[in-house]
């Protein structure tokens, strides 16, 4: 989950590191820190606990001139924030200089052997740990550092994404993964590391996926891609669809608020080419080569974590629904540490939106081996999940920056939603005039979801009656309890008030206790098949004193008669209520966090990719 940022070429190096950090603090924000060989071939480290801000201004005067270098924004796992915790970490003899996203499994073990031979720590770290050992090869063995990297990786146990440099080979930085995403980008004469595209792409559209298990020689004028076992490797260079300004802020104060409004053309990015209203049709090029097993499917298994396990939520609704398959939603935190039974028939989805996700991947692997198919759902182009499963969809849903998910929760959903109907057409479940309907209602929807952004000022006005509540309820029936979920996540992550999701009619069965004049509970009462159930559901939280938002379809007059508030979004059949209720909540969340001076898009405790365990 940390973030890492290497440059070996002709410019300066510090910069081009730390604009990358930037752009990376969302996959961790508690400490950062720089690697800089200058111009005299000097190894010159720097590193703080806080943002990437706290580290600029620590190095305001400090020459940190020279074309090699790298940088890393940390989320803690061994020891806590502080400078000593930082990365990057360095050898006993101070030769060698580490950055690492992942965990070391084994690095105890590995510790207590290396204090035994007289190696002394300088931190809690499982990091500096590693960077011991591969000098501990180097002087034992007499092995360049190239095979002690080698060596000492198939010696640990773990994930990992490192890159290592090295005062006595000032023009060479060495990169390695396993299970943590690397990506290499090719300039003229310069290369570029990262933990994702985003610090590349304003310098080059090429870029290599390292695969796990390989280890990169990097060189100004050189790279060498070798295997764990020293087999060489022939790299595939990608071309980025990836532009700038999806970066930046673009005017909007947080990342948050900016993810929120794409989401008209992020949802219509996700539809786009895949869907024939006139014909009623969906094509999906990703799952072609699985028409068949769809068809004969016995059961599906959606696999994922936080957000995009709510939206695997929906995604169980719509495809039961409408293609008729049962299908379980399973925590892949929890799915991977049990024993599931799984067969060949079984398919397997997995969603996540970086598709980095360590237990998404590990369960991937856990089903893989059972025999079963998989498929992905993932946004990052070029990343773990959608190559090692057998298929997939890209949401297309752009960068996300923030580390609250808004637009990839929406993107996810809308290819739940394309898949229900794929598979339903293809199984004959759905009849052709109803998915001709279906298909041109869903054509509207992203300019349904601008219309429902419209009620933003009268949410802002909701939001300042209720930034003060200690907890919040939110209920919802049907395909509405995960989206009641998800609004009680996205206030708990940036708000820090402790929200709870609920089916409305669980309501009774415990929750009601904690009902008074200070709760503030928000209920999803769109007028669809459990519309009189909701309102019963409404009148016996009224009855104990509760406060009641109410998210309603647009015109409705029965709810809006008992609400305390009532937020109206347009009407769309029961399928695509999720998609469109969704937003009020986003920005219900956001103003209250905003509010409360809470920082939007680096909510304590958080990173956007989860990517150890």
């Amino acid at each position: 989950m940390c973030g890492i940022v290497g440059y070996i070429g002709y410019r300066d190096a510090y910069p081009i590191v730390i604009k990358g950090l930037h752009r990376l603090e969302y996959r961790g924000y508690d400490s950062a820190g720089v690697a800089i060989v200058n111009q005299e071939n000097d190894l010159k480290v720097y590193k703080k606990a806080g943002k990437v801000r706290d580290l600029e201004n620590f190095v305001q005067k400090v020459d940190l001139t020279g074309s090699l270098g790298m940088g890393h924004t940390r989320w803690a796992t061994h020891g806590a924030p502080s400078d000593r915790n930082s990365h990057p970490h360095s050898s006993g003899d101070r030769k060698l200089t580490i950055i690492h996203n992942g965990i070391i499994e084994n690095y105890a073990v590995l510790k207590e052997a290396l204090q035994a031979k007289g190696h002394i720590f300088n931190s809690d770290t499982d990091t500096e740990v590693l960077i011991h050992f591969v000098e501990d090869i180097q002087h034992e063995t007499g092995l360049d550092l190239r095979e002690a990297v080698r060596v000492a990786l198939n010696k640990v146990v773990g994930a990992y994404a490192i890159v290592i440099i090295s005062v006595d080979d000032p023009d060479q930085i060495i990169a390695a993964r396993k299970g943590s995403p690397m990506v290499i980008g090719v300039g003229e004469g310069e290369y570029f590391i990262a933990s994702d595209a985003t610090p590349i792409v304003e310098y080059t559209k090429n870029v290599i996926y390292l695969n796990d298990n390989e280890i990169a020689y990097v060189r100004r004028n050189d790279l060498l891609i070798k295997n764990i076992d020293n087999t060489v490797q022939t790299p595939y260079i990608q071309r980025l669809d990836l532009q700038l300004e999806m970066l930046e802020k673009g005017g909007y104060e947080h990342f948050m608020l900016k993810e929120i409004y794409e989401q008209p053309r992020s949802i219509h990015d996700c539809m786009r080419g895949r869907i024939y209203p006139e014909q009623g049709k969906v094509q999906l090029g990703g799952l072609k080569e699985y028409t068949e097993k769809l068809k004969n499917v016995d059961r599906i298994i959606i696999v994922a974590c936080g957000t995009s396990w709510h939206a695997g939520l929906v995604g169980e609704y719509l495809i039961e629904e409408y293609a008729r398959i049962p299908v379980e939603v399973e925590y892949a935190s929890e799915f991977r540490y049990r024993n599931p039974i799984i067969s060949e028939k079984d398919l397997v989805i997995a969603i996540s939106q970086s598709g980095e996700t360590a237990d998404t991947m590990a369960a991937i692997e856990l089903a893989k081996e059972k025999g079963a198919t998989i498929f992905g759902i993932c946004n990052v182009v070029g990343a773990s999940i959608p190559r090692i499963t057998h298929a997939g969809v890209y949401t297309h849903a752009g960068p996300e920056i923030g580390v609250a998910s808004t637009k990839a929760f929406t993107a996810q959903v809308t290819v739940l939603t394309l898949i229900a109907f794929y598979t339903a057409q293809q199984r004959g479940t759905i009849t052709q005039s109803k998915l001709i309907e279906y298909l041109t209602e869903l054509n509207t929807i992203p300019q349904l979801v601008e219309q429902a952004l419209q009620v933003n000022n009268h949410v802002h006005a909701i939001a300042q009656k209720f930034k003060d509540s200690a907890n919040c309820l939110f209920l919802g029936r049907g395909s509405s309890f995960p989206v009641a979920l998800e609004g009680a996540l996205k206030l708990k992550e940036i708000s820090y008030i402790h929200a709870e999701g609920y089916p409305a009619a669980e309501m009774k069965h415990g929750p009601i206790a904690l009902i008074d004049e200070d709760m503030p509970v928000v209920v999803i009462a769109t007028k669809h098949s459990s519309y009189e159930k909701v309102i019963s559901n409404i009148q016996e939280v009224k009855a104990r004193g509760g406060h009641i938002i109410a998210i309603v379809s647009e015109g409705d007059k029965e709810v809006r008669e008992m609400a305390d508030y009532v937020i109206e979004i347009p009407q769309v059949s029961e399928p695509f209520v999720p998609l469109l209720a969704t937003i009020p909540l986003q920005l219900l969340a956001y103003h209250i966090a905003v509010m409360r001076g809470c920082n939007v898009d680096q909510p304590r405790n958080l990173a956007k990719s989860v990517t150890v365990e």
